[in-house]
């Protein structure tokens, strides 16, 4: 059944070309799809469209639809197109004419955004979920080994001193500025635009102000061609929400891939968390935060891939943007999976101490003893010439003590004031 059928049917080739794996996608859309249909039939009511008491029978039938989506039982049928097509096809197999009513008002173009806005925002509010459980784990670390010194390296040249309690707080900081990109996704995504119909409205007097109350938008796309555009910018705004904290959550798997190498052993799993090779007895190798690593590569993809599908495009609906759900819908679910697994192993994982007493190590402590001289009253310049020279004959010896005392540093992590700045970000995601 086809919501346009005009009395033929496609040929059997273009039907299966232009709808491609959109049945498979939309089953995800199944209960967005009811939800909207009831704030529509609603609003439909307010202005006369449908009676009481066919308003009532709607309702009924749609949340029967509701329930058999939740048990699972929910599929589209062979020869219908898409959820909506199911949806209303369901409501007309049981009441008849009064099924038909439904669509008075919209079109599928505004009905699938409504659909994909509310299925976003639903997608956005998880992703934050597990970036705060994966956030909370972070500071927990940090705050548990924040006496463990690690070095520091810039160019992978041992730097200076660090800490555990710095390298898992920063990732954790480092996921407050990413959850900036999903709040505001969230927003771009929490805009009502049933109403807007084809793209250009309808001649019937619709409240568009009473679905998006019911729908719970915090304000509606007014612009009834404006709506229709934001079809693949909120996606691209999602996409980029998902690259960006794929890049660090890939950042941070490099980190672990590099502290469990022999080379450093800065960390370790246990055994059954880590997996082996078909030839080499001893090997412990970190295929999941290596798996991890190129999943969050491949999802830093998402938005280029996002604008080069919507790149040119002319104004109102164009097929090309159902394409979108075949990136959109896998991403998300994705990317929480590497989330949570993250979380799962950090549960896990095993801290090195005394790192620092190895010699090698030794010179991560030349900046401290400069800055000591310099405290004494030593010219900046003459201390560097006085700890430089002695590294250069080979006469230093580290006096390995650290005192960072500012904010942010090793002895003042202000774990408690990264943790205000997440809960102000989670605010603007409800």
């Amino acid at each position: 059944m086809k919501l346009w059928s005009k009395g033929f049917e496609p040929d059997k080739m273009i039907e299966e070309f232009t709808v491609g794996a959109d049945r498979e996608l939309d089953l995800k859309l199944a209960k967005y799809d009811v939800q909207g249909s009831m704030a529509h039939i609603k609003m439909l009511e307010s202005i006369g469209l449908l009676t009481k008491d066919e308003l009532t029978t709607l309702l009924a039938a749609l949340e029967d639809i509701a329930q058999m989506i939740e048990r699972g039982e929910f599929t589209i049928e062979p020869g219908v197109e898409d959820v909506h097509s199911q949806v209303e096809f369901l409501l007309t197999q049981r009441l008849g004419d009064t099924g038909k009513k439904i669509h008075s008002g919209r079109s599928r173009n505004d009905q699938v955004l409504v659909d994909l806005k509310l299925f976003m925002r639903d997608e956005l509010k998880k992703t934050a979920e597990s970036v705060q459980h994966l956030f909370d784990r972070l500071q927990h670390l940090s705050e548990e080994h924040k006496d463990v010194l690690m070095p520091g390296y810039t160019h992978l040249q041992i730097a200076m001193p660090s800490s555990f309690g710095l390298w898992f707080g920063a990732y954790a900081e480092a996921l407050v500025d990413d959850m900036q990109f999903v709040a505001a996704a969230y927003n771009i995504a929490n805009q009502n635009p049933l109403g807007s119909a084809a793209g250009y409205g309808s001649s019937f007097p619709l409240n568009r102000t009473m679905t998006t109350e019911l729908l719970g938008f915090e304000t509606m796309h007014y612009n009834v061609v404006a709506a229709q555009m934001s079809r693949g910018k909120t996606e691209r705004a999602v996409g980029m929400a998902i690259a960006a904290i794929a890049s660090t959550l890939g950042r941070f798997a490099m980190d672990v891939c590099m502290w469990m190498c022999q080379n450093f052993s800065f960390i370790s799993f246990p055994d059954e968390l880590t997996t082996g090779s078909s030839i080499m007895p001893h090997k412990k190798n970190p295929d999941v935060f290596e798996i991890m690593r190129g999943k969050c590569n491949r999802l830093q993809s998402i938005p280029n891939e996002i604008a080069l599908l919507t790149a040119n495009l002319p104004l109102g609906y164009n097929r090309d943007l159902q394409l979108l759900k075949d990136i959109i819908f896998p991403a998300t679910a994705e990317l929480r999976s590497c989330l949570e697994m993250c979380d799962f192993m950090l549960a896990h994982i095993r801290v090195k101490d005394n790192i620092l007493d190895d010699p090698k190590y030794n010179y991560l402590f030349t900046v401290e003893d400069v800055n000591r001289l310099a405290l004494n009253g030593m010219p900046f310049r003459e201390a560097y010439r006085t700890v430089g020279m002695q590294v250069q004959n080979g006469e230093y010896t580290p006096t390995k003590s650290v005192h960072h005392t500012h904010e942010g540093s090793i002895g003042n992590l202000c774990n408690d004031k990264i943790a205000k700045k997440m809960q102000a970000v989670m605010n603007r995601i409800r």
